[in-house]
C-alpha cells in the first residue's frame, strides 16, 4: 500500500499521464494548492508514449483527495490520472548524499554504503557522494547513519510508482506509437 501515515498525516500517491506541454505542471499544482493540499514530493519524466509525460505526486491528504483527482481529470492537458494509494504498487526514490570523509572514516562510510546496497559515485579527499535507491524508509535510515559523519548536502527525487503486474496505470491505446491530441501542433 502506498498510502502512508506520518505524524497523523495521510499521504496519497497520485499518478498522472499528461501532455508534454508548457504550463501543465503549473495548472496541476494550482489545483492542489487551491484545495489546501501540500505536495510532499513530485517526480516528472517522459513516459513510454512520445508526447506524454508521467507525473507522480505524493500529497498530504488528511482529508479525501478524490475530489481534486476528479477535477484534475477534467483538465485538457491531463490524459489520465489515478490515485494508487490503495493499490499494489512498486515505489522507489533516489537520493544523492554528499558526506564529509577522510582517510580515517572512509572505510566506515563504505561499509554503510555496502549494507544499503548503495553506490559511491564521486570521491574527493574531503567527501564522497553516495547514490541510494529504495523506499523512503531506506533512504531515511541511510541518511540518519551518515549524519554522524557530516552530511554536506542531500537531494532526493521524490517517489516514482508503478502498479505491480501486467496492468498499465494509464493505458493510452494498444499499438499507439505516439500520442497527439492536437495533430500538427508542436509539443515541447
Amino acid at each position: 500500500m502506498s498510502e502512508g501515515k506520518r505524524n497523523g498525516r495521510r499521504f496519497h500517491t497520485i499518478i498522472a499521464l499528461v501532455e508534454d506541454r508548457p504550463g501543465v505542471l503549473n495548472r496541476i499544482a494550482s489545483k492542489w494548492r487551491q484545495r489546501g493540499f501540500n505536495i510532499e514530493s513530485l517526480a516528472v519524466g517522459h513516459s513510454e508514449t512520445p508526447g506524454l509525460s508521467r507525473m507522480t505526486f505524493v500529497v498530504d491528504a488528511s482529508h479525501d483527495a478524490d475530489q481534486v483527482v476528479k477535477q484534475l481529470d477534467k483538465l485538457v492537458d491531463v490524459v489520465d490520472i489515478r490515485d494508487v494509494s490503495h493499490e499494489d504498487i512498486v515505489a522507489r526514490e533516489m537520493a544523492l548524499i554528499k558526506v564529509r570523509c577522510d582517510a580515517g572514516n572512509r572505510s566506515h562510510i563504505i561499509e554503510i554504503v555496502d549494507i544499503f546496497r548503495a553506490n559511491i559515485i564521486d570521491v574527493s579527499p574531503e567527501s564522497v557522494i553516495v547514490e541510494v535507491t529504495g523506499d523512503e524508509g531506506k533512504i531515511d535510515a541511510m541518511f540518519e547513519l551518515l549524519k554522524d559523519y557530516g552530511v554536506i548536502e542531500m537531494v532526493r527525487t521524490g517517489r516514482v510508482a508503478m502498479l505491480r503486474g501486467a496492468e498499465a496505470s494509464h493505458p493510452v491505446g494498444e499499438g499507439e506509437e505516439s500520442y497527439e491530441r492536437y495533430p500538427g501542433q508542436e509539443t515541447w
